[in-house]
Order: structure tokens, then C-alpha cells, then sequence
């Protein structure tokens, strides 16, 4: 479904269940789409844990551009996206926010004005390759809602270290995080499902 937001129309892919008791929303990285494998793999651990998901293609991919638009543009049409699913298709269910990488930190960054429950976050850059000392655990850090980050061991945009509210799993592998899919799915529907 198409959804109007501030900064242009997104996309929405829903991938629903019966009798969902909850929903998330999944958003892509910067320079991909919403059927990279850890996003696919988030989506079949969350239906077999009784969870609707929306795969969310924000404005700049939905226009053709490869390149992020700036993170208050991501924000605001993630939350307008997230408005319209709590009031339409998802009315009356929690909502999780998530996604890979760029999407994560929009989830995180977005997560208390929109009212999520929990954050999901696969493969957070937790500062850009080779550049530890540009930290963005300020944005996992603001998250009052319980967390799960599932990142790769070789992961060069760094490893979040766990919280009083925030699990981490790590997997073999690197940003991608295609080497342990069983164990992405198995590591998030665990979470999903505590809930």
C-alpha cells in the first residue's frame, strides 16, 4: 500500500497473520531495499510468533535515489507511515519498530513519539567503519522500550554492548548478516515472542 507522508509517498509491504497480536515495522538500510535476507528472515520469525509485519520503503527509495535522505526527512515520514497503520490496517495493536542498519537508528529515533513497544534493531552502525569515535550508541541508549540488537561478530560498523533494556545477540558474520539466518529467526522470534 502507498502511504503519503511529508516527504513523499512510501511504500508499505504488508505481510500479515491470522489473529496477530501485535505488529512490526521493518525498515530498510541506506542503500537497500525491504527484501534484503536479515529483513526477510525478521518477517518469518515474527509470523511464527503470531506477528503482523509492514515492510516499510521510505520516500527517497520509493523515487528511485540510492542515496539516504537526511535522518529528520527518514523520521518524520517513518512516524507519518506508523500513524497511519495504528489508526487504519493495525488499529488497536502494539506496534514493535525495526529495522537493518539505517533503519534501526530511524526505529530508535522514532520509537518513543510513535508509541513503540519494543525496537528491533539488525545490524546497528554503531559508528561508521574505522570510525569508533563517531558513537551513535546515543540513539540505542534514548530507547525507554525494551531492545533487541542481532549484529554480526565481524560486524566493521562496530558491536552495541548490552543494556539494562537492551539484549544483544551476536552471530557469525559480518553487516550482511546472511552466514546464520536460522539463528537471526530463532534469536528474534525468542524476543518476540517474551513480548
Amino acid at each position: 500500500m502507498k502511504i503519503d507522508t511529508p516527504h513523499g509517498p512510501a511504500l508499505v509491504h504488508l505481510e500479515t497473520v491470522e489473529h496477530g497480536r501485535a505488529a512490526l515495522l521493518l525498515g530498510h538500510g541506506a542503500g537497500g531495499g525491504v527484501s534484503a535476507p536479515d529483513l526477510v528472515s525478521a518477517t518469518r520469525a515474527a509470523h511464527r510468533a503470531g506477528i503482523h509485519v509492514a515492510l516499510v520503503e521510505q520516500p527517497y527509495r520509493v523515487a528511485g535515489r540510492r542515496s539516504p535522505a537526511p535522518a529528520l526527512q527518514l523520521d518524520t515520514a517513518w512516524l507519518a507511515v506508523a500513524s497511519e497503520l495504528a489508526g487504519g490496517v493495525f488499529d488497536g495493536l502494539p506496534l514493535i519498530f525495526g529495522g537493518r542498519s539505517s533503519g534501526a537508528r530511524v526505529a530508535c529515533r522514532s520509537a518513543s513519539d510513535g508509541g513503540a513497544v519494543g525496537v528491533l534493531c539488525l545490524a546497528f552502525p554503531a559508528h561508521p567503519p574505522g570510525r569508533p569515535e563517531k558513537d551513535r550508541l546515543g540513539e540505542l541508549d534514548a530507547v525507554t522500550v525494551p531492545v533487541l540488537v542481532v549484529q554480526g561478530e565481524s560486524d566493521p560498523f562496530g558491536r552495541p554492548p548490552p543494556a539494562s533494556n537492551r539484549e544483544v545477540v551476536l552471530l557469525p558474520g559480518n553487516h550482511s548478516l546472511r552466514s546464520d539466518r536460522p539463528g537471526l529467526e530463532h534469536a528474534v522470534q525468542t524476543w518476540l515472542t517474551a513480548q
